[in-house]
């Protein structure tokens, strides 16, 4: 009983977290349509580093322009395959870094995914000037550094019979 109530705050917890990434992106879109649209670009320091907003069709670096459909299917896939995972991993705090990158990844692909789902855009409006960085979003943010820690998490962390266990210790 002790593990099902540990289970079951742990994934709240998830959602709450979820729920807070995904507003904070929405939060920073809004204010970029408001502060920044039909406006000069805002200089944070001067020629590094500025607020612009774009209109973003495509995907990253403006790749796949106009594929709406097809981000809609891989974010809505995307999505639930995090929450499967999510759902499936242990409650263990072994387990607590691997959960909120998945969580990372999955609000951001969210966020992303409302955007494409309401209008044929995503907003960006992050651009680092100094390398002339293609504009992106905090959800993208999201999605970036969680694919990295992702990435490293299982090459280095995790071995996949730890994963993928019929039986998580806190089910048994």
């Amino acid at each position: 009983m002790k593990d099902k109530k540990k289970r079951i705050t742990t994934l709240l917890m998830d959602l709450l977290v979820f729920i807070v990434l995904v507003c904070l992106d929405r939060y920073t879109k809004i204010l970029a349509i408001v502060k920044l649209k039909d406006k000069e670009p805002f200089s944070i320091i001067d020629g590094v580093f500025e607020f612009r907003y774009l209109e973003n069709r495509g995907a990253a670096f403006g790749m796949l322009q106009n594929q709406r459909v097809f981000f809609i299917v891989v974010g809505v896939a995307f999505m639930i395959f995090a929450a499967w995972m999510i759902v499936k991993l242990s409650a263990d705090d072994k387990y607590r870094a691997l959960r909120y990158v998945l969580l990372l990844i999955a609000a951001g692909a969210f966020g992303n995914l409302i955007d494409r789902s309401i209008t044929i855009y995503v907003v960006d409006f992050i651009y680092a000037r100094i390398i002339d960085f293609p504009i992106f979003n905090v959800a993208d943010c999201y999605v970036t550094i969680g694919s990295f820690l992702l990435f490293f998490m299982l090459i280095f962390m995790y071995k996949d019979d730890e994963l993928f266990k019929e039986k998580h210790p806190d089910e048994e």
